[in-house]
């Protein structure tokens, strides 16, 4: 980050802790857009992501002084974001986790077929897994949580966590397969 941006960021987050409300509508007119499709990769319905968002956010500005402006604040909001998300999943009951006996180490092999497909379209594949599955996947694979810090924030064993990405990636290997293979047909090849 530039010194510039740096400066920026400092007078935003001092703005935020004196309770200015034009600093938090800027950090949130900053953050809100990529926040929204954070929490839309945890919960599906807009309402909710919107609800978590705006439940994220008080979050922020309520514990900003915990923010010890060491690392990223980016990445400390970020953190704030995927807790709150997790929270409404758990209130809402809809975070199933399933074990799966098989071989939770198994790889995700259809790098090649990503190409094939817009980042929209693999967001929707991703979108399209079983809430727990997702949830993992997110963490993972997109936020770069370890099974060791996603089994904490979850409340389940590390095993529980590596099946449910193996299964996450064998169902998008599935889907990836087949949508590799409809754009084969389709264009001809």
């Amino acid at each position: 980050m530039s010194s510039k941006n740096s400066i920026r960021e400092e007078e935003l987050i001092d703005g935020c802790l004196k309770g200015n409300r034009k600093s938090q509508r800027q950090l949130y007119e900053c953050y809100s857009g990529s926040f929204l499709s954070l929490c839309m990769r945890y919960v599906k319905d807009m309402d909710l992501a919107q609800d978590v968002l705006l439940e994220g956010f008080m979050k922020i500005f309520d514990n900003l002084s915990q923010y010890k402006k060491e690392g990223s604040f980016e990445g400390w909001m970020k953190r704030v974001m995927v807790t709150q998300a997790l929270q409404t999943l758990r209130k809402n009951k809809k975070l199933a986790m399933e074990v799966n006996l098989e071989d939770p180490e198994s790889e995700f092999t259809a790098a090649a077929d990503m190409n094939v497909l817009e980042v929209e379209e693999l967001l929707q594949l991703v979108a399209a897994l079983p809430v727990g599955y997702r949830t993992v996947f997110n963490l993972f694979a997109i936020e770069g949580y370890s099974h060791r810090e996603i089994c904490e924030m979850l409340d389940i064993s590390e095993n529980t966590s590596k099946s449910q990405l193996s299964r996450a990636r064998a169902i998008l290997q599935q889907k990836l397969n087949t949508t590799s293979t409809k754009t084969v047909k389709k264009n001809g090849r």
